[in-house]
């Protein structure tokens, strides 16, 4: 069992809604908001310094969604053997094609 994690946010942060149509976000779309959480780049930064930072932003990105569809995966594995296990492969087939 993992220790509850505790975040010292700051007083002053920002809310932001984001929506789709008749889906969920894609891992990429998440990583983005994500990355944008985690990685701020001033305007006033020096433009090879604003550089460099864009292109690990970019990077974090893809780590991310990277990730993240690895956990959509490992997920998608569990569902499938709990439904196996239930006594659902129909089910479980149609999960495992997702």
């Amino acid at each position: 069992m993992m220790d509850a994690l505790k975040l010292d946010l700051p007083s002053d942060y920002s809310v932001e809604v984001h929506t789709t149509n008749n889906r969920g976000f894609t891992p990429e779309e998440v990583a983005h908001h994500c990355a944008n959480k985690i990685i701020s780049i001033s305007n006033n930064t020096h433009p090879g310094i604003q550089a460099q930072a864009y292109a690990f932003k970019g990077h974090i990105e893809k780590m991310i969604a990277f990730y993240m569809r690895e956990a959509i995966k490992s997920d998608r594995t569990t569902v499938y053997n709990a439904l196996m296990d239930a006594g659902h492969p129909e089910l479980a087939e149609s999960i495992r094609r997702l």
